[in-house]
């Protein structure tokens, strides 16, 4: 009865500090305040994983070679279960045993760098499975890692063109049509972010535009709560957000949310206030590192530099069920520098934010005349 009291108050506690962060934020006006589970089962919390099956693509073999090597890093997690691993890896090796299958997707322009990656994955995999008779589980992931870098890049291989059209309202906007990747320096360490302009193409636009601009250089983290937030993007001086030079007026990033199943984004309205309460965005808050755009709290378009790092605790937030899904855009995911990200604080600073890929995927607006 004892132990069922702790527990009760311990569960308690816990509530309330998420509460409290999330009403002490909405307040504030500047940050946040719902499921993911792609695929079916156990929600995701890699960014990396959340990424590959963020891309617009339909090869089911591919995803199903992907799902094994995935489901490699749950089995080790608790009880390590080794005969499950090795039936991933099986399963893996039976469905690279027919490359055509995977290929097909594939461009005929770039089939042969594929036809080599399709064969590094064999090769990788009949490595790994001997790594496995070890039983050396960091091993094991660092090998599952190296095949997951393979999958991904034939993945992208299967993009062709951008999926669906951006609505011409915002085509005074910037818009990514494709991934961008930023490197951050900070007086901490170093991060590396992928942004989605897939998933969301005006967001993840802005954001790079403003990189490539060097707005994030120098600026501070302003705001900050332990295994929940990081926020940056407030310009020193009375502006909240980016003021564009050519039009001398603030720059406003609409909300846009794409959600699993649909082929383009939805814009101006949270989900909630849509009545979509079981819907799930592609792009979830259930990984450490989920990079997302602020905003007034009561306004929905009022978005524009300011942006936060969520800090995934899934005992507090976890993930399938977090209450910020589908309320606030996230657009990319922190990829290296996960221990940089756990020390930073607000006071600490950028000291720059470069492009350092996909910067020809970023189309800018028509100029002002």
């Amino acid at each position: 009865m004892l132990n069922l009291l702790k527990s009760w108050v311990k569960n308690s506690l816990k509530l309330i500090l998420l509460l409290t962060i999330f009403l002490g934020i909405s307040t504030a006006g500047w940050t946040p305040t719902s499921n993911a589970s792609l695929p079916a089962g156990n929600a995701i919390t890699d960014g990396k994983a959340l990424l590959r099956y963020a891309l617009p693509i339909d090869n089911q073999p591919v995803r199903k070679l992907q799902a094994s090597l995935e489901d490699i890093s749950n089995q080790l997690r608790a009880n390590k279960r080794w005969s499950a691993v090795n039936n991933d890896l099986k399963q893996a090796s039976r469905i690279l045993d027919k490359p055509s299958q995977i290929l097909a997707s594939i461009p005929e322009e770039r089939q042969p760098q594929a036809q080599a990656w399709v064969t590094e994955l064999k090769s990788g995999i009949t490595q790994l499975q001997e790594i496995v008779k070890t039983k050396r589980k960091e091993a094991v992931l660092e090998g599952r890692a190296k095949l997951l870098d393979l999958v991904s890049l034939l993945e992208e291989s299967m993009v062709t063109k951008f999926p669906f059209e951006v609505p011409a309202e915002y085509s005074n906007l910037p818009q990514l049509k494709g991934r961008a990747t930023i490197a951050f320096k900070t007086n901490k360490g170093d991060l590396t972010v992928v942004v989605d302009g897939y998933s969301a193409p005006v967001t993840a636009g802005n954001f790079v535009d403003l990189v490539q601009r060097g707005f994030y250089n120098g600026l501070e983290f302003t705001r900050s709560e332990e295994s929940y937030f990081l926020q940056t993007g407030d310009p020193v001086g009375k502006e909240v957000g980016f003021i564009d030079p050519e039009t001398g007026k603030y720059r406003a990033i609409p909300l846009e949310i794409l959600v699993q199943g649909e082929k383009e984004p939805t814009y101006g309205i949270t989900l909630e206030e849509a009545g979509r309460y079981l819907d799930m965005p592609v792009l979830p808050f259930s990984s450490f590192g989920a990079l997302v755009m602020a905003r007034p709290e009561n306004e929905p378009n009022g978005g524009s530099s300011q942006i936060f790092f969520f800090l995934f605790e899934p005992e507090l937030t976890p993930a399938g069920r977090n209450l910020l899904d589908g309320r606030y855009a996230v657009f990319g995911y922190l990829t290296k520098g996960q221990e940089v990200l756990d020390k930073l604080k607000a006071g600490d600073k950028i000291e720059s934010a470069t492009v350092i890929q996909g910067m020809e995927n970023l189309i800018q607006p028509p100029a002002v005349s």
